[in-house]
């Protein structure tokens, strides 16, 4: 048969397909599930998607705001466009200028750091030569 009984007219009751009727229909399913089951999956999605989504995304922001504060003179760093220099001065506290390339010096906003390739030391005193140490260019 092409057509299933749900979509086809209904049949006509004759004296052979009487007792036939009630033995065909489908009965009712014993082991239907309630509600509530139904709800439960509905309320534990949002718990997942945060665990899953929003969590992680959080962590991730977090650690980018850490390292955009602590960028600090002489970090070797990635812009966003991809563009890597050394950070040369810290003009406020959303500008730094960062040297490109010898004598190039380009503005940038401190969020547009996408990472940090290179951190400096904790002490970012600069090098002075040690007494006693001298280089004799005679020799």
């Amino acid at each position: 048969m092409l057509i299933s009984d749900a979509y086809a007219d209904a049949p006509v009751a004759t004296a052979t397909t009487a007792s036939t009727t009630t033995a065909d229909q489908p009965a009712a399913p014993a082991d239907a599930q309630s509600p509530l089951s139904g709800m439960g999956i509905l309320l534990l999605i949002p718990f997942v998607l945060y665990f899953l989504m929003i969590r992680p995304n959080q962590k991730k922001i977090k650690e980018f705001e850490e390292m955009v504060k602590a960028l600090r003179r002489g970090d070797r760093v990635v812009t966003g466009g991809g563009i890597i220099g050394v950070i040369t001065k810290i003009e406020n506290d959303d500008v730094l200028v960062v040297e490109i390339a010898p004598e190039v010096k380009v503005r940038v906003m401190r969020e547009t750091i996408s990472h940090v390739v290179n951190k400096t030391a904790v002490n970012d005193n600069k090098v002075e030569d040690k007494p006693g140490k001298t280089e004799d260019k005679a020799s």
